[in-house]
């Protein structure tokens, strides 16, 4: 109820200055700083009970309950008139309690003076009236309980709970209600996609049986050696990468059992055959039939003008947002159809963007002025802007705990080889000094700086685990951190790779960890023993980076990685990764734990640099992104064993 009473306030604001009512719009804004529900926030309502509380305020502490019991607790039936009077007390004993604690009796006093006439003749306080005169109250039997800090923060957790459902139980006016039809919008959006995933599969069932029919029906030995002219008795495995016959060719074939032909990763995918050609042998054409996923869809996000930086998916699935190296960001949807929801450009360069979680419409902005925003996509206005250190001005990583009451920030000193031309092979060019400190949300105020053992170094990379308990970094020195988040200390930390670490991220099990560094592997690490390997392989280049265009006249342009370098499907099993011509999609296997390529997803012209993938039931969506600005979102159904 709060954020539909906040979002409808803004949207009464722009109203009345739509209109032009200048002084009915001075007139709200006072009585808005005036309000005593607090826009029926709770943790308001409680802090300022706490408030009055501790400023010995006895007169304003009775005023404003007072008000709560008038505005709110009389419209309630007569059952709970006995709970809003045991809060009542609990509030008075919690105000007693803290003037005893803080040696001020002449608050104690005046409450009994105060309070007499309207307590004396309940027996619940017959034996506090003795209170001032007890000395060490908190070793009486009597009152002990209260002075204990559980009692006190049960007695606020009560508080909490009983206006949070009191709110959620009152009847609104019918402005309110527009969240809950925007909530009833998306249900019923989500409900339309399932079943339009579903009628994807159906369609797809026919296709696929045909396609296996196609791939075990066995031709004549003759027919098999003749090629697509007739009768020139050269075989598909001869054509050669320029699109002419080969003969010389079938002196190279070494397996008479397997044979190569260029095809396209699946049959929704053959307009863009041409573009990322998946080379398959016959033998594994014949084991399409355990394909793990069917692609129903790829569509084409082009709303950018140059290389993306980072892009991703919020937590509720609904909204995309990506960053390029121009510094524009791009918040768009894809269900049903792809549409720009906002447009945000900065006078200084972006170079990192992440989703709060809570709620999942803002978006938290790194600078490479030392700063960071907290963007909300639904009003389309920045909330709040905090600078970091200008002596760490380039924020290199922003992550949000699953809680959503605090974020990381990595920032770090400016780059040794800024303004100069990255070459590919090129190291160290993080090799600065940075920081890895802890931001409160909500208020936007540091929480906790966090040591960088043995030297601050600018940390590339971060991801929490589940829960938030615990926070995972890459960084320039190729060490990886393991940090403790309820004890704000690293638990433990390891040297993982030669060269800088570009990608962290913990497994499904949350056993281990897995990471992609500048020395080009790709390593699973166990997390309950430090440094202790569980797998290692080597990457393709094009899937690690520094990622190389080029274009006419020699024109070469080189990007180091900024984003996502790969992501897991819903239960860990697959993994997305990039390359040259689009995302690949590879099997952890459970033997060996090695990368065993199953789909190439393909469609692009360019390096691929960040990729995410966002699950949904058997359904997910893969997105790919690359250094021509153009981001290709391909839609899964996961085939079930």
């Amino acid at each position: 109820m709060a954020s539909a009473v906040e979002r409808m306030d803004e949207l009464v604001r722009e109203y009345l200055l739509y209109r032009e009512f200048t002084s009915t719009l001075r007139t709200f804004d006072v009585e808005i700083k005036a309000d005593k529900d607090k826009g029926f926030r709770v943790d308001k309502i409680v802090e300022q009970l706490q408030h009055l509380v501790q400023g010995y305020d006895l007169s304003g502490l009775r005023e404003y309950w007072g008000y709560l019991d008038h505005r709110l607790f009389s419209r309630l039936e007569d059952a709970y008139r006995h709970t809003v009077n045991k809060l009542k007390t609990s509030l008075y004993r919690y105000y007693l309690v803290h003037t005893i604690q803080s040696n001020r009796i002449d608050k104690t006093q005046e409450f009994f003076q105060k309070q007499a006439l309207e307590l004396q003749n309940q027996p619940e306080w017959k034996e506090w009236f003795v209170l001032p005169f007890v000395p060490n109250p908190d070793q009486n039997l009597v009152f002990a309980t209260y002075f204990s800090k559980q009692w006190a923060e049960t007695f606020l957790v009560s508080l909490h709970n009983f206006l949070s459902v009191l709110f959620q139980c009152m009847p609104v006016p019918m402005l309110l209600n527009f969240d809950a039809e925007v909530q009833r919008c998306y249900q019923l959006q989500e409900e339309n996609e399932v079943l339009r995933q579903k009628l994807f599969a159906l369609q797809a069932e026919p296709r696929m049986k045909k396609e296996e029919e196609m791939i075990h029906h066995k031709l004549p030995p003759y027919i098999q050696n003749m090629d697509r002219l007739g009768d020139s008795e050269l075989s598909w495995e001869y054509l050669n990468k320029n699109g002419t016959w080969d003969p010389l060719g079938m002196e190279k074939n070494s397996e008479p059992g397997c044979t190569e032909m260029d095809i396209p990763s699946s049959p929704d995918m053959a307009v863009d055959q041409q573009d990322s050609p998946t080379k398959l042998s016959k033998c594994s054409l014949e084991r399409r039939s355990e394909q793990p996923f069917i692609v129903l869809s790829q569509e084409e996000y082009a709303e950018h003008h140059s290389s993306i930086m980072y892009c991703g998916v919020d937590c509720s699935g609904r909204r995309v947002a990506s960053l390029d190296i121009d510094g524009v960001v791009k918040v768009w949807t894809f269900n049903p159809t792809m549409q720009t929801k906002a447009t945000i450009m900065s006078k200084s360069q972006l170079l990192s963007l992440e989703w709060a979680t809570k709620p999942d419409r803002l978006l938290l902005l790194g600078s490479g002025v030392g700063t960071v925003r907290l963007y909300d996509t639904e009003a389309k206005k920045s909330l709040y802007e905090l600078t970091i250190d200008e002596s760490y001005p380039r924020i290199l990583s922003l992550s949000c705990s699953p809680s959503g009451t605090s974020f990381v920030c990595s920032s770090a000193a400016p780059s040794i080889k800024l303004g100069t031309v990255v070459e590919a092979g090129d190291k160290g060019v993080n090799l600065v000094p940075g920081d890895l400190l802890l931001w409160d949300t909500k208020t936007m105020k540091q929480q906790h700086q966090f040591s960088l053992d043995p030297e601050p170094i600018a940390i590339n990379c971060t991801a929490f685990n589940h829960n938030g308990n615990l926070l995972v970094t890459g960084a320039a020195d190729g060490i990886i951190r393991l940090f403790d988040m309820q004890r704000y200390d690293c638990a433990m930390s390891w040297h993982a790779h030669s060269g800088e670490v570009y990608s962290v991220e913990f497994s499904y099990d949350e056993n281990s960890v897995y990471s992609i560094g500048e020395d080009g592997k790709f390593i699973q690490w166990n997390i309950h023993k430090s440094g202790v390997k569980v797998s290692e392989c080597r990457m393709q280049s094009d899937a690690i980076g520094p990622f190389v265009l080029s274009g006419y006249s020699g024109y070469k342009q080189v990007q180091v990685p900024r984003g996502r370098l790969f992501a897991f499907d819903s239960e860990g099993h697959y993994v997305l990764t990039c390359s040259s011509s689009g995302g690949v999609i590879h099997k952890l296997t459970n033997a060996e734990q090695i990368l065993e390529p199953c789909l190439s997803l393909g469609g692009h012209r360019a390096p691929v640099v960040t990729v995410d993938w966002c699950t949904a039931m058997d359904c997910g969506t893969c997105l790919t992104a690359s250094m021509d600005g153009r981001i290709k979102l391909t839609t899964l159904l996961a085939q079930k064993a």
